[in-house]
């Protein structure tokens, strides 16, 4: 429960479990007095407690329908606590000793996997492409008719442009708009524009934020598809505007319903939902369609540092863990690793009565998430490429976006093991909005890692000379 942003905490009733073995034989009460302690400086709150009182009791252990007078009592007390100052009790909570052990134990833990992953990438990566660059050199020179193995075998298929190139764009510019929403919104919380409780703020920033940013989801995604040769932009540009929207949408409109059946303050009012939807129609499409034909009209050129072949070459049969699930597995395992612990405190915050204040820290493995991510894609990008096999497009993408789906596995451990939630609505409610989120960082962290490789494939061919 909140007041002017403060939050109020207290029990509603109590089970009694004393001498009874058997849960069918505890008796459950309801508080039907709630004692509020306001303190107040001038005309502006500071501070609010709630406490019950025990003596006034309900029983509602027998399934019935019982008739309950509810009874409030406030008691308000002046403070000299500045108005300016009163969410520094609610800052610090999450700053404590043990608190701070913690997260610091969970930044040393990404940084060590961080620096396995370089030390790994850098020793094997640099001195197997260094081989790999010495040995086409020497056969180009010594024997020009010697058959080519490796990634340089494939280098007319390696460029070839992937199948669904519209979808792909999409995903891409989607992916790109979401990645730039959460740098702002990091941007803010370092200059500590959200403080604690005040969740109106942060979710009319993630609003308004992604209508600006629109445009650059319009752009990416017509630019990169016009440059895949691409002809249809205008379906294409209506892929990205209902790639995210889209399934977020029928989420929201499915949860509010359940909301409104149930009664629940959750449920959005009429006129939150207009504004939501005129910011829609007069902001972020209109930024999108301007965005996409920035794109459409940029003219720029796909740079392949080698020529494509007509026909592609067949892709050798390939053992079963080279095939994609494996390697998502395995690619989305590490970032995972890396922002588990933080993840808990997160979880703790949204969708239970913690606070979490420390950006900076949030922010420190959002950057490590970012490099793992980026790194474990070009390591599967460079194995698969060796492999011989050229469908690495789509592979990049899933593979660094796998991520989310094991946020979206934490999940279900957080809400059997972590959460005292129960019910249709709370499940629903908790699945459904996080699903939203998780698909979020899948599109955010498959463009990281399509990126990563592209710049990647691009350098070690334009090292070697092709026929």
């Amino acid at each position: 429960m909140y007041y002017d942003d403060l939050p109020i905490w207290g029990f509603l009733g109590k089970v009694d479990k004393e001498g009874k073995a058997d849960p069918s034989e505890y008796k459950y009460y309801l508080f039907k007095h709630l004692h509020f302690e306001i303190f107040y400086n001038k005309d502006r709150v500071i501070e609010i407690n709630a406490r019950t009182d025990p003596s006034a009791l309900v029983d509602l252990t027998e399934d019935k329908e019982v008739d309950v007078e509810f009874v409030y009592s406030a008691k308000w007390k002046e403070t000299n606590i500045a108005f300016e100052k009163r969410m520094e009790k609610y800052s610090h909570s999450s700053s404590l000793p043990r608190h701070l052990e913690i997260h610091w134990f969970s930044i040393i833990n990404s940084c060590v996997t961080v620096l396995l992953l370089t030390g790994f990438l850098a020793t094997i990566l640099m001195r197997v492409l260094k081989n790999d660059f010495v040995k086409y050199a020497h056969d180009e020179e010594a024997a020009d008719d010697q058959e080519e193995t490796g990634w340089k075998y494939i280098h007319g298929d390696v460029f070839r442009f992937p199948k669904y190139k519209s979808l792909f764009a999409a995903a891409l510019g989607s992916g790109t708009q979401l990645f730039t929403l959460a740098t702002f919104i990091f941007l803010l919380a370092l200059v500590g524009v959200f403080y604690p409780y005040n969740r109106g703020a942060l979710f009319t920033a993630l609003v308004v934020i992604y209508a600006l940013t629109s445009g650059i989801a319009g752009y990416t995604a017509a630019a990169f598809y016009c440059q895949l040769e691409g002809t249809n932009w205008v379906r294409n540009l209506l892929l990205t505007g209902g790639l995210f929207c889209g399934p977020l949408f029928l989420t929201f409109c499915f949860l509010n319903t359940v909301a409104i059946a149930y009664h629940a303050t959750a449920a959005l009012p009429f006129g939150t939902i207009v504004v939501i939807f005129l910011i829609w129609a007069l902001v972020t499409s209109p930024l999108l369609v301007l965005g996409g034909i920035a794109g459409k009209n940029s003219k720029a050129e796909f740079q392949a540092p080698v020529r494509t072949t007509k026909y592609p070459r067949e892709i050798p049969p390939l053992p079963w863990y080279r095939s994609t699930v494996p390697q998502m597995a395995m690619a989305g395992f590490l970032p995972f690793s890396a922002i588990y612990i933080e993840l808990y405190y997160i979880f703790a915050s949204v969708w239970g009565h913690r606070i979490y204040t420390i950006y900076s820290i949030l922010f420190i493995v959002f950057i490590i998430l970012l490099i793992v991510t980026a790194f474990i894609t070009v390591a599967l990008t460079y194995f698969q490429l060796a492999a011989e096999d050229h469908e690495w497009w789509w592979r990049s993408f899933l593979c660094g976006g796998s991520t989310g789906l094991f946020i979206y596995g934490y999940c279900l451990y957080y809400y059997y093991a972590r959460s005292d939630m129960s019910g249709f609505m709370q499940t629903s409610f908790f699945f459904g909005y996080m699903a939203s989120v998780c698909y979020a960082f899948f599109l955010m962290l498959g463009a990281v890692g399509f990126r990563a490789s592209l710049f990647f494939v691009r350098h070690i061919y334009r090292s070697i000379k092709c026929e």
